[in-house]
């Protein structure tokens, strides 16, 4: 009894062997090669242009980012040559409110530091949660540079 129990399993254990061998999918169809990549000597010696710093740049902000609707917010700006102030520049300022476009009626001439600011009294003219903008131009910039627009300001009333 013993024998046949040991045969018996046995033939079980090779028969359950068989199946999962059946089942498992065939490789024998794969290759193991792998594509030989190739880098070209002369592409290192290729060196992408490094992009040029404007000599005049300008950004401008605003005293506070999320003022009351009606409060009275402060725009600055500040405009450079080579990273020095530059003086006596104008500076002109449009105020883009969700209901059209308003231009601030002062003109500002940068001062010592390259610096001019706006006094924009809001009125609930911009709504609630809703951003508006600020447009800084630079006129009359030594040596003849043209026009030059700022990175707007930016708010939104809360």
């Amino acid at each position: 009894m013993h024998t046949f129990r040991s045969i018996f399993l046995t033939v079980l254990a090779l028969s359950f062997l068989l199946s999962l061998a059946a089942c498992t999918p065939s490789v024998s169809g794969q290759s193991n090669s792998q594509k030989q990549v190739t880098i070209d000597k002369g592409f290192q010696s290729q060196v992408s242009p490094v992009p040029t710093v404007p000599p005049y740049r300008c950004g401008a902000w605003s005293s506070n980012n999320a003022p009351d609707p009606n409060s009275t917010i402060t725009i600055y700006a500040r405009i450079t040559k080579d990273i020095a102030p530059v003086v006596g520049a104008n500076a002109t300022a449009v105020v883009h409110f969700q209901g059209g476009d308003q231009p601030i009626d002062s003109q500002a001439a940068s001062d010592n530091g390259g610096y001019v600011s706006f006094t924009l009294q809001l009125q609930g003219r911009q709504p609630s949660h809703i951003p508006a903008t600020v447009d800084v131009t630079f006129t009359n910039i030594p040596q003849g540079h043209g026009p030059l627009q700022c990175t707007a300001a930016f708010f939104t009333p809360q």
